[in-house]
Order: C-alpha cells, then structure tokens, then sequence
C-alpha cells in the first residue's frame, strides 16, 4: 500500500482546497473543534466535494507526525507547478526573479522563504536535491499557502544549473557578508537569481565561484546575520523595488 501524504495547518489547507481542491483527497478535523474557523474550512472543503472526516485528536497527531497541526490535517497528493526550470523560464512574460538556496536543510526556513517568494513575486525558488530541505509537511504548513503558488524546483547539480542560468543572460547574485559592495550600492539587472546559503556555512565554493557578482547585507546592530529567509526577503524585494511599476 502507497505511503498517504498529509499537510496539516489552516493556511496550507485552505490554500490548496481553493487553488487545487482535486489534489485533496480528505480533510481529517479535530471532532472537538467547533469554532468558526473550523466550521468555515469544513464548508469549503464540503464545497470542493472534499469528504470530511472528524476524528480524534490522537489521530491527526499521528498524521503530522507529532507537528503543531491546528486541529486539521489533509490526505493530499503531491502538486507539480512545473515540469523543470527550462519550461518556466521560457514561459515567463517578464525577466526572471529567482531565489537559489544552496545548503539549507531546516524544513520551516524552506517553508518561509516560499512564503516570502511568494509575497515579492519571484517566479521559482531553486534548489539541489542534495544537502536540502525537501517540501515536507513541516515546509508546506509553514509556507501558508505559498507552496501551492511558488515552484521549487530541485536540480542535480546546482552550480551547472547557475551555469545554465547565466547563459540565459539571468545575473547570478550571491550575498555573503565579506563582499566589498551592499545590497543597496549594488547594480543589478531585472533578470536576475538571488542566491543565499546556510547560515553560518554559507554558499559552497562551487556555488560561490558560479556568482556573477557577490554584495552584502549591512549589518548595523550586534550580529552578524539574518535568518535566510528574512535575507531573501530583503534581496527579493530590493529587486522588485528597482523595476518599473506596471
């Protein structure tokens, strides 16, 4: 029998119910929940033709595998946003905005920087399929919904895919808190993928020498970094902020 995959929390569900309701195959809820957020997530997925199951708590904590799951858990088949990064570069309308993530490995790091991707309009966030954190339930809850609206994208090989990129003129921008120029000082083209590595380790070397260009996060208080989400948020939407409003 076939491993059931499960999200759970309020955000990831009721953003997969209203952007892919045939993917849910069930929603399992607390019985003993009655409150009104709980009354309007069973009446959407009633209305995608979702069935609803009320179980007992013990039960959906053995679904999230012990995670904070809000009272509501989902049987749901995994989601493909795109088939590879050729075919989502090649349909885009507009140049491209990516955020590389080299090394990181924490479930709900992954799960913010999509959120974060999402909200700055970056069009994929990439990584390798080694020495990464896969889209897990963890990831997806964490995303609220982003999982479902952004791509990730995993490759074999990360610095031939930045290899790739470049030959498609995307300037690869790695952040690193000894380059020589800041985030704000920096020129940088709208075409561009932003690459951030594991705090502490950052990039890998392979990784850093495929950069078209290094630049810095000022820090002006007493550590000597950000989480890597709160960084791609900053680099994302610096980005956004430089192009021209439609």
């Amino acid at each position: 029998m076939a491993t059931r995959n499960f999200i759970h929390g309020f955000h990831a569900i009721v953003a997969r119910l209203r952007s892919q309701p045939g993917s849910v195959e069930e929603v399992f809820v607390d019985k003993s929940r009655r409150d009104a957020r709980m009354r309007d997530l069973v009446r959407l997925a009633e209305t995608a033709g979702v069935r609803v199951m009320q179980v007992e708590a013990q039960r959906l904590d053995g679904m999230a595998a012990g995670a904070r799951h809000q009272g509501v858990v989902a049987a749901a088949a995994p989601v493909a946003l795109t088939a590879s990064l050729d075919d989502l570069l090649d349909a885009l309308a507009e140049p491209p905005l990516l955020l590389v993530l080299d090394g990181i490995t924490d479930p709900h790091n992954l799960g913010a920087c999509l959120r974060v991707a999402d909200g700055a309009g970056a069009h994929a966030v990439v990584a390798p399929k080694d020495r990464a954190a896969g889209l897990s339930a963890a990831a997806i809850k964490v995303a609220s919904g982003a999982a479902d609206s952004v791509p990730y994208i995993t490759v074999t090989n990360l610095a031939r895919t930045l290899d790739e990129l470049k030959e498609r003129n995307i300037w690869v921008v790695g952040t690193t808190e000894d380059a020589v120029e800041d985030v704000y000082e920096a020129s940088l083209p709208e075409a561009v993928a932003w690459v951030l590595g594991a705090e502490g380790e950052g990039m890998r070397r392979l990784t850093r020498e495929r950069c078209d260009s290094l630049v810095r996060i000022p820090m002006r208080g007493a550590c000597a970094s950000l989480n890597v989400s709160v960084a791609a948020g900053l680099v994302l939407y610096e980005s956004r902020r430089r192009r021209p409003r439609p």
